[in-house]
């Protein structure tokens, strides 16, 4: 990895709620309506929204879907080759257009589109669309990161993870859509899941059944899942209104995803684990409004002006097998969750950063955690939240703890070399964590923390009172208790609410404000803030804060 990386839904439905951003929230709500009750028209070219990511200083990465013909669906190999037309402009209206240019898609990349767009002005918001066929899209909006060395008084990032569609609605997407605040958001991973219909969750507790019904294998598979995926209402929302900076985690692939296979893929019956991974990979890279320059992985560097360095991990892609639970085997120095060339890549990044903050995505948990405290009649539904075996668990082999040499190998790095404002931002494990991060947890707090760390918890996807089939904040609370009790450094623990995360970060702080939405079964799920932590620069530990960045 090199500098360079730094550089049958309906047209109504979909042309509202792609700009619900752009309109009154009640337009966006009226979309939903219609698209509940169908009593919108039938579907355009453009029926899976438009996108932009991976912000850069002077670009932007554009995305789109075209149906030219009414066969030409995800994942049929159907369909002529297409010119589309794409064009950036200051103003809504297209008055003032800066930039502009065509594409040709075709059934090889799945009729979709993306154009990597250069030449633009630093720190700008621009509106974007695309035409072919004689139609336009629905307008984007999309903002450009500040000049490389520029003074930055602040960047705000939504932060998602984990939206398995059975088990609810998007509702947190449309949320972050609604506020024009947002520099980009961030999605640390599990955008969508390889799952058959009732596997996860059980068939009774189905929200909305996935599409194919079948568990996701073949390149033609992850097409049509991943081409559901951008019919979601709430999800266009989200894409239109902002970009999206994406990295995957294990379910892009199968649950417990690693180099060499995953827990929920059987060579014997579902073929080849190299052929599946570079089919997910292939079918990821076309629908994700990710630069392909990244193709094969999703680590790479973006840069926010002298603010903040963001560092996004692929920690599935190199990793060895899971250790299994007591074998002892997660201090092995001879296995890694990173491969040694990203490690090296990211110790490097680090080191001559020169930023007032530097933050990492990973998509597992790095901070140490023992679970063995919690009471035992928790244990097996905490466990089956976290994809592990059910017979008791101390440690979660799939996170950082289950490769301990590399994690004390990046710590060490950052403490040995005095790298500090270094916040980890985290998703995959379906609850909301605020946490030092120590060198060593046993010496903790009599050695100062060397990083802190934000999780986020899932979207949709279940967490512990989902699994017991309780209210939220009732049966989870003696398990987040004991959880801090063994955990000095972890300082909040929600097991039980779904929703998403505004990161906003200073030269004096970065803050994490949990939100919460009312009811994942529920399209029209309101949003509350829930907490608020922060990490004082200088300090590598978190603090409660007040209440929400204005």
């Amino acid at each position: 990895m090199t500098d360079h990386d730094q550089i049958s839904r309906r047209t109504a439905v979909t042309a509202v709620a792609a700009t619900a951003a752009l309109l009154p929230l009640g337009t966006a709500a009226t979309a939903r309506a219609a698209e509940r009750t169908g009593s919108a028209t039938e579907a355009a070219p453009f029926q899976h929204g438009i996108a932009s990511g991976d912000p850069l200083p002077d670009g932007i990465l554009l995305w789109t879907r075209l149906t030219p013909t009414a066969d030409a669906l995800p994942g049929s190999g159907r369909g002529p080759a297409t010119a589309v037309d794409w064009q950036v402009a200051t103003d809504k209206g297209f008055t003032e257009v800066v930039a502009r240019g065509t594409a040709t898609t075709s059934a090889a990349t799945d009729h979709t589109v993306k154009a990597d767009v250069r030449g633009l002005s630093p720190a700008t918001t621009y509106f974007f669309r695309f035409t072919a066929l004689g139609v336009h899209s629905p307008v984007g909006r999309t903002r450009t990161a500040p000049a490389a060395g520029s003074a930055v008084t602040g960047v705000r990032f939504g932060v998602v993870s984990c939206a398995n569609w059975e088990s609810g609605y998007f509702s947190p997407y449309r949320h972050l859509a609604a506020r024009t605040d947002l520099d980009a958001v961030l999605h640390l991973g599990d955008y969508l899941y390889e799952y058959k219909t009732g596997e996860y969750p059980a068939l009774k507790y189905v929200v909305r059944p996935h599409q194919p019904g079948h568990e996701i294998i073949s390149l033609a598979d992850y097409r049509i899942r991943h081409g559901a995926h951008k019919t979601d209402p709430d999800a266009q929302a989200m894409h239109a209104a902002h970009p999206v900076i994406a990295m995957w985690d294990d379910h892009e692939f199968a649950d417990n995803a690693w180099q060499g296979g995953a827990e929920n893929h059987t060579p014997g019956t579902e073929g080849d684990w190299a052929a599946r991974m570079a089919a997910a990979k292939q079918a990821y890279f076309e629908w994700m409004p990710v630069r392909p320059s990244t193709a094969g992985t999703t680590y790479r560097r973006l840069q926010f002006g002298t603010l903040a360095d963001l560092h996004l991990l692929d920690l599935r892609s190199f990793r060895d097998e899971q250790a299994p639970i007591g074998s002892g085997k997660a201090d092995d120095p001879g296995r890694t969750i990173t491969g040694r060339a990203q490690l090296d890549w990211l110790k490097a990044g680090l080191t001559r950063s020169a930023t007032a903050w530097r933050l990492v995505g990973t998509s597992v948990m790095i901070s140490q955690v023992a679970f063995g405290s919690v009471p035992a009649h928790l244990l097996e539904p905490l466990a089956e939240v976290l994809g592990l075996p059910k017979e008791g668990l101390a440690i979660n082999t799939d996170q950082w703890d289950g490769y301990t040499d590399d994690r004390r190998e990046l710590l060490t790095h950052l403490s040995d070399r005095s790298i500090g404002n270094t916040v980890f931002l985290t998703g995959d494990i379906h609850m909301a964590w605020a946490n030092d991060v120590p060198l060593k947890a046993a010496t903790y707090p009599g050695q100062a923390p060397v990083a802190t760390e934000f999780v986020v918890t899932s979207v949709t996807s279940d967490n512990l009172d989902d699994t017991l089939h309780v209210a939220p904040h009732t049966l989870s609370l003696p398990a987040a208790a004991a959880v801090r009790a063994a955990n000095r450094h972890v300082k909040w623990v929600d097991m039980d609410s779904h929703g998403y995360g505004v990161l906003d970060v200073t030269a004096e702080r970065t803050q994490m404000d949990y939100y919460a939405v009312s009811d994942k079964a529920d399209p029209d799920a309101t949003s509350s803030w829930q907490r608020s932590y922060r990490t004082l620069s200088g300090t590598q530990r978190v603090e409660r804060a007040d209440g929400p960045v204005a």
